[in-house]
């Protein structure tokens, strides 16, 4: 007959809304293990296995730290129950915690009234409200034990009262009957409980002792303040993004672009600040669909999309919310790259034209075979192959422009999406691949009367030769990187220019008026209107991050608020359990100019 081996579940903690996925490792009668499933539908050898979850429920109320998820809380901020903020958000570990992160938590008082946090209403019904009429900030204690609440979601109650046993203080509830379990606002707080066992397909008796592990307390999914959309006119703020109702008019249109940092690179090795169970892929796969749907954008440009996870995950899911995906992996004929470059559009603001796809390594084939002479093919292809590639999409609007195009004329956009190749030393590998990508937008250009949009990570900083070459149209002879040049394919360098009027949408913070634009460019580097960082860990503070638009076509009317260190709270460095990639997504909302036909 079957036996259970070993069950273990990968992630250490477990966090509403991530499901739990346990691994159950199984032995036949030969000695022969596996770790597949084998439901009662297809039973092995007249054998199948039967899974329970359990909520153990003490009469013990826990609540746990705001900041230190992980930890029992022990004070409560009082003026975040004054404010109706989400009573998880209130409790913290020590006093120490409270003051390290007052500079941050300050901020959730003065964003009281918009602040949304899903999972909030649950939250107090379980851990409930301090009662006081002090006018202190904190309480020195939480509530004294009392009966555990009533256990429902909403009106409608949404496990069975299953009661399995009452023990020390203690009530277990049966409250999954599959393998895998996904945490709700209900089990904040408490420890679950997973069972497997066999049984017999014929009796339905079980066979043998149950194998069983238990998790440690549930906790609720950590949730970064909204950032808003910032007019660059000064009007003022138009709202959070999170909440329902944004409005945008008819004529404009909104694009993300966010390096959502692969599972294969999100590694403790790389990342050893951030708690294993906020790398796990399973937790930040939910705390990116979050924070993507949450922005709303009507185009929406991710890098490091693993291409798993956009077939498995962010196609369908997306496509739950109304967008339409195309996708670009990498090529790899240098590593067995995993990830690409994926564009969402939404189906009823635009459709799909036209698709291009650029393989910078075909460029390197064309490139060394034209100029490279035979003795350096090798060496040249070693240098200049990378991998990277960019994903350009024509899209037609399905909304009208308010006047500015002719009745009939269709309304297009051309949207390039691109991730550029990250080594540093490589400098004049980065200035070809954005060259090139740039000669080929020009041929678009030169075919279709169409606005233009550049965006992704360029892994290069505001005035460097890419980014110079992208926002100015050309690159000064003297410019320090054309110093790295040891092939001569950056040669002769007036060839380094193209005619598209691209400008960087955040540099137009640099030139609104207005108290909430001020705020802006004090995060905003003056030399270059680019903002000090979109890409934040412990070895590298700085931006990569860009969105270019050609202006001749398209205004930028508001944009996301750039983030500061006190909204990434303590260490700066990214990723965190808020935020689940080590970079910050742009989002520009753009109106397509009225243009004087002569």
């Amino acid at each position: 007959m079957l036996s259970v081996v070993r069950v273990h579940i990968p992630s250490d903690i477990p966090i509403v809304g991530c499901e739990l996925t346990p691994y159950v490792l199984v032995r036949k009668p030969d000695k022969t293990a596996f770790s597949d499933d084998v439901p009662e539908t297809a039973p092995i050898d007249g054998y199948f296995l039967r899974y329970k979850w359990y909520r153990i429920q003490s009469d013990k109320k826990v609540a746990v730290c705001s900041v230190h998820p992980t930890e029992q809380a022990t004070l409560q901020c009082l003026g975040c129950i004054k404010a109706r903020i989400p009573v998880s958000k209130s409790y913290h570990c020590s006093s120490k915690c409270f003051s390290d992160a007052w500079q941050h938590h300050r901020v959730l008082h003065d964003r009281a009234a918009s602040a949304v946090n899903e999972n909030g209403a649950e939250e107090e019904e379980l851990f409930g409200r301090l009662n006081s009429s002090g006018s202190g900030v904190m309480s020195t204690g939480l509530p004294p034990p009392a009966s555990s609440p009533s256990l429902s979601n909403g009106s409608t109650s949404l496990y069975p009262a299953v009661v399995t046993q009452r023990s020390g203080g203690e009530t277990w509830f049966e409250v999954g009957r599959a393998k895998t379990y996904t945490p709700s606002a209900d089990d904040i707080g408490h420890v679950l409980k997973f069972e497997c066992v066999v049984v017999d397909a014929e009796t339905k008796q079980t066979v043998g002792h149950p194998m069983t592990l238990t998790t440690s307390r549930v906790i609720p999914a950590p949730t970064p303040i909204p950032r808003r959309m910032i007019s660059v006119s000064g009007a003022d703020v138009i709202g959070h993004l999170d909440s329902d109702g944004r409005n945008v008019s008819s004529g404009t249109f909104t694009v993300l672009s966010y390096n959502i940092l692969a599972d294969t690179y999100a590694t403790s090795d790389t990342y050893s600040y951030c708690p294993s169970w906020a790398l796990s892929w399973p937790y930040r796969r939910q705390n990116l669909l979050r924070e993507i749907v949450g922005y709303r954008a009507d185009i929406v440009c991710l890098q490091e999309v693993q291409y798993n996870h956009f077939d498995e995950f962010f196609a369908p899911e997306l496509d739950k919310h109304g967008y339409q995906a195309l996708y670009k992996r990498k090529t790899s004929e240098v590593t067995t790259t995993l990830d690409g470059c994926a564009t969402f559009f939404r189906r009823d603001r635009f459709s799909h034209v036209k698709k291009y796809e650029v393989e910078f390594n075909k460029a390197a084939q064309s490139l060394t075979e034209a100029v490279v002479p035979s003795t350096q093919k090798k060496t040249a292809l070693t240098r200049l192959v990378k991998d990277n590639v960019a994903l350009i999409v024509v899209l037609e609007a399905k909304f009208s422009h308010q006047g500015v195009d002719p009745p009939g004329k269709r309304q297009l956009v051309c949207v390039a999406n691109t991730h550029v190749n990250v080594q540093q030393e490589l400098k004049d590998v980065k200035l070809w691949q954005v060259h090139t990508l740039l000669k080929g937008l020009e041929k678009i250009a030169a075919s279709a009367d169409i606005p233009m949009l550049v965006c992704g990570d360029f892994n290069s900083v505001p005035a460097s030769a890419p980014h110079t070459l992208l926002a100015m149209g050309k690159v000064e002879p003297l410019h320090p990187d054309l110093a790295v040049d040891p092939l001569g394919i950056l040669r002769p360098h007036t060839k380094l220019a193209h005619q598209l009027p691209l400008v960087s949408a955040y540099s137009s913070f640099a030139r609104g008026i207005g108290p909430a634009l001020e705020q802006q460019r004090r995060r905003m580097d003056p030399s270059t209107n680019e903002p000090f960082f979109t890409n934040c860990t412990r070895d590298f503070i700085g931006t990569h991050d860009y969105i270019f638009y050609t202006a001749d076509f398209l205004t930028v009317e508001s944009l996301l608020e750039l983030l500061d260190e006190e909204s990434l709270r303590k260490d700066t460095a990214l990723p965190s359990p808020e935020w689940s990639s080590d970079h910050i997504a742009l989002l520009a909302e753009f109106r397509c100019k009225l243009r004087i036909r002569r």
